[in-house]
Order: C-alpha cells, then structure tokens, then sequence
C-alpha cells in the first residue's frame, strides 16, 4: 500500500492493524482528518511516534506534498501507559520496528524522522506548522514545553492534536496552563484522551474555557481508574470471570 494511493480513512486504518501502539479508531480518525486538512506543500509535526501507528494515519492523509516530521529519540523512555523510564534496552527494537513500519505502509520516504528530544528539535523543522500533533513525554515540564514553544509555530488556521489530554496528570496540567483561557486555539472535541484544537479562536475566550472545563470530570473518573487499577482491581475482576478495564488513554 503507497501514500499516494490512499482514498479513505478505512485503508491507512487496515494499514495499522498490526503496528503496535495506544492509538483508537477514533483518534484514528481524527488523525487522519487533521492529514486531510494539510494544505499542499504544507508542513505536519509529530512527537511521540514510537513504532509508528500514529505517523502512518498522518503520512496516509496528507497531500502527497507535504513535509511530515517525526519526532522521537527512540531512547526507552515515554513509551507509553506506566511505562516512562527504564526500557532502554527496548529502545534499538523500538527504532526498527517504527522504520519497518514505515516501509510496510510506503511512506518511509515521506517521513523525516529526527531521532531526538523536542526541545532539541526546532532547527530541523523550518517555518510553521499546519498540523501539530503532541504526544510526547507526558511529564508536566516537557508537555508543557511542546504544547507552548511548537504550539507557537501552528500557522493561523491550523491543528493542534494532544494524546492523554484529561487523561495524564501532566498533560492535563499543561492544558489547562497552557490552552484553557488561552487566546489562539479553540477546543474542537475530544475522542477518549485525544483531543483536537485549531488556531482561529477569536473573542470567545471564556466559552472555550468552559468546553475545555467540562472535560475535567472525566479527567477525575480516569484517575480514580487507574488508582483502582493500580490497587489490583484487574486481578480481582479476572478472579471473578470479568473483564478487566483497559487503561484509559
């Protein structure tokens, strides 16, 4: 399957369902919508890639024109739920899967992947964005640090896509710090903990805010999750012949 043979959602979906990663239909979807909406010739930021899931919806909609940048220093760290430090011995597997991933879907030559932390990354992508998606490091610091200094170079008009918003404790923070009376983006909708914004707010600051507020209780009924999870409450429901909730994200 090539990029530029692409017509649908349905085919860059089947062209990920064997590739690792915590990314839904929906956030699929809204993925490969914020690709459609990239002008040609325009320019698509990713961070956080890990083994490519997300890259290949974003390079499979986009116009065969545009740049696509992956983001991601493959180093064992952030790799996904619960799993922050301490994988660095799955770091070299990670990198080849997301190439061999990459290659199998025929877009590895439109990606450029810059094997590198974000903040170390600004020199590689010239002008601004058109879509940026953040899914990085989940930590309040570094979420903070993609959603303000890359946020900044989304063109007017533009997306901005951000994985486990209300979701993780540090990426929600960094909304809120961030975006919620913010006066560019506006807040688009929410599939599970990903969320969508574009650049075009104007005059409508406090309403915004109030969309972006009433995600907070679903915020708090994922931490209670996870806190219940943590505690075992998967073991107990499989000991009972239940299913097991999945961890939000």
């Amino acid at each position: 399957m090539s990029g530029y043979e692409v017509t649908g959602f349905e085919q860059a979906w089947e062209a990920v369902a064997d590739v690792n990663g915590w990314m839904t239909r929906g956030q699929a979807q809204a993925l490969f919508a914020a690709g459609r909406r990239c002008p040609e010739h325009g320019t698509i930021v990713e961070i956080g890639s890990f083994q490519g899931r997300s890259t290949i919806v974003l390079a499979l909609a986009a116009p065969a024109t545009a740049r696509i940048f992956a983001i991601d220093p493959h180093a064992g760290n952030d790799r996904g739920p619960e799993e922050i430090d301490g994988f660095a011995d799955a770091a070299a597997d990670d990198h080849a899967c997301f190439l061999a991933n990459l290659a199998a879907a025929g877009v590895n030559d439109r990606v450029t992947h810059l094997r590198r932390f974000s903040d170390d990354a600004h020199t590689y992508v010239d002008g601004q964005l058109d879509v940026l998606y953040v899914d990085g490091a989940h930590r309040y610091g570094p979420a903070r640090k993609d959603i303000r200094d890359w946020g900044k170079r989304v063109s007017d008009g533009g997306t901005l896509l951000i994985h486990d918003s209300f979701s993780s404790v540090g990426v929600t923070l960094a909304i809120v710090r961030e975006l919620m009376f913010g006066r560019r983006f506006r807040y688009i909708g929410r599939s599970r903990s990903l969320t969508t914004y574009r650049a075009d707010l104007s005059g409508r600051m406090f309403g915004n805010a109030a969309r972006q507020a009433k995600q907070l209780a679903w915020f708090v009924k994922n931490i209670a999750l996870k806190l219940a999870l943590k505690l075992g409450l998967g073991k107990l429901m499989r000991r009972l012949g239940r299913q097991a909730p999945e961890w939000p994200y």
